[in-house]
């Protein structure tokens, strides 16, 4: 199972809910406040295509690939996903044109996941953000299996959302079974 953490804090409530659902499964992480990802130049149209960026974004991508099961694990930042995960999602337009990647037809075998939590009604507020990661997820042909959505707004607060933690341990349940 992959983890693409979006966050910008450590530990944060985002990463909390994420942990229950992770526990004492078989887990590769990747917090991407610690990583390198340059935005998206758009190249689609350039004779040339896309050029190399040097950061992180490739291995990264790589790595994700080579999991069955990823869950993007993202806060509520005005009302929509981190920029850091933005970025890293937006870089699939070069991904998506990378021949030796064969990133559409690996995407095709992923169960994705999306986990978010914000503190301004997110369980009615983060819905656009969970339809915006069920069509990117269709768009690359991969399976959306679900989301949960926590509240939490200062430094451990989400552990007070007795929803979301049930779901959080439901979903370990179900995740340890497969």
């Amino acid at each position: 199972m992959f983890i693409l953490h979006g966050s910008s804090r450590e530990n944060g409530n985002t990463e909390q809910l994420t942990n229950i659902i992770t526990k004492g499964l078989s887990i590769k992480e990747v917090h991407l406040r610690h990583k390198k990802i340059e935005p998206i130049n758009d190249q689609r149209h350039e004779p040339s295509g896309f050029q190399h960026v040097d950061d992180d974004y490739e291995a990264i991508v790589k790595e994700m690939l080579e999991h069955d099961t990823i869950i993007f694990s993202t806060p509520l930042y005005w009302y929509g996903m981190s920029g850091y995960m933005k970025n890293f999602i937006d870089r699939w337009s070069q991904s998506l044109r990378d021949k030796e990647l064969q990133f559409t037809d690996k995407m095709k075998t992923k169960k994705i996941y999306v986990v978010i939590v914000g503190g301004d009604n997110p369980k009615l507020k983060a819905l656009p953000l969970v339809l915006q990661f069920k069509h990117i997820v269709e768009f690359v042909g991969a399976t959306f299996e679900g989301y949960i959505i926590g509240e939490g707004n200062s430094p451990g607060a989400v552990i007070e959302d007795v929803l979301a933690i049930e779901q959080a341990k439901q979903l370990n349940d179900l995740l340890k079974t497969h």
